[in-house]
């Protein structure tokens, strides 16, 4: 590579622990999903869309505001939601604040699956992540997850 100006590249050891970074949460996410889908039809996403409904008031949360939350695009939450929907574990009411915007709420047949799945999907993320680490371990990954979690301040013009 030809440095560029101002560039502050990545050393090597700072290359090897991004790119086993990238591997490790990579492969902890596909575990997690494949689990979730053989054991309870889900995928991590729409788990994470159960969870976040069940744990919101009135175990209900505007579309944009769930996008959000578990961290995906409004077209693919719209998908998942379509698809949840379908099977009852999701329903969407029109909001009468804001004629454009919608509400994906939890049915109870949605929160006796979340109920089903989580016990499952708790010892499986314990048994990938936290098993592995010491108690130690544990208290600097949640510092350094803490840390990298910030979303960075955006600068004028960006």
């Amino acid at each position: 590579m030809t440095p560029m100006d101002g560039v502050r590249w990545l050393d090597s050891g700072e290359q090897r622990i991004w790119r086993s970074f990238l591997r490790a949460t990579s492969q902890i996410e596909r575990e997690l999903d494949r689990d979730l889908q053989e054991r309870d039809g889900l995928t991590l996403v729409e788990y994470g869309i159960l969870v976040t409904l069940s744990e919101s008031e009135g175990r209900r949360m505007r579309m944009r505001g769930l996008a959000d939350s578990v961290i995906v695009s409004k077209s693919r939450l719209s998908h998942q939601i379509a698809r949840l929907e379908r099977a009852g574990h999701v329903r969407r009411e029109d909001c009468s604040e804001d004629r454009r915007g919608s509400w994906a709420v939890l049915t109870d047949q949605g929160a006796a699956l979340l109920e089903r799945a989580a016990a499952g999907h708790a010892a499986k993320v314990r048994a990938r992540v936290f098993d592995r680490l010491t108690p130690d371990q544990v208290a600097v990954l949640g510092e350094v997850m803490a840390a990298l979690e910030v979303a960075p301040v955006r600068r004028a013009g960006r």
